[in-house]
């Protein structure tokens, strides 16, 4: 995989359990992207771990490896317009995420 890649929680905790397949991928990337919402689902779930310390420190390291992609009012306003249109269509979307 060459280029830029998004990355979501799903994908991010079978990478830092050394998944074969994910790491192969990923190692092939120019940049990878991180909304701010999966940093903060890999904390949560490093703080209530049972190695807290030793997961913080990995997300770290990736994180700074990464570009974060912040939200804005922009961002939010689009949600909130496909989250409404895709409601009405009949497929809604779950919250937050």
């Amino acid at each position: 995989m060459n280029g830029r890649i998004l990355l979501d929680t799903s994908i991010v905790i079978p990478y830092f359990n050394r998944d074969v397949n994910i790491q192969e991928k990923l190692s092939t990337a120019e940049n990878i992207y991180l909304p701010f919402i999966v940093i903060g689902e890999l904390y949560y779930g490093a703080f209530k771990s049972t190695r807290a310390i030793e997961n913080i420190k990995r997300i770290d390291k990736f994180v700074n490896d990464s570009v974060v992609l912040s939200y804005s009012t922009e961002v939010a306003r689009e949600y909130g317009k496909l989250k409404t249109e895709l409601k009405i269509q009949g497929h809604p979307i779950p919250e937050n995420d």
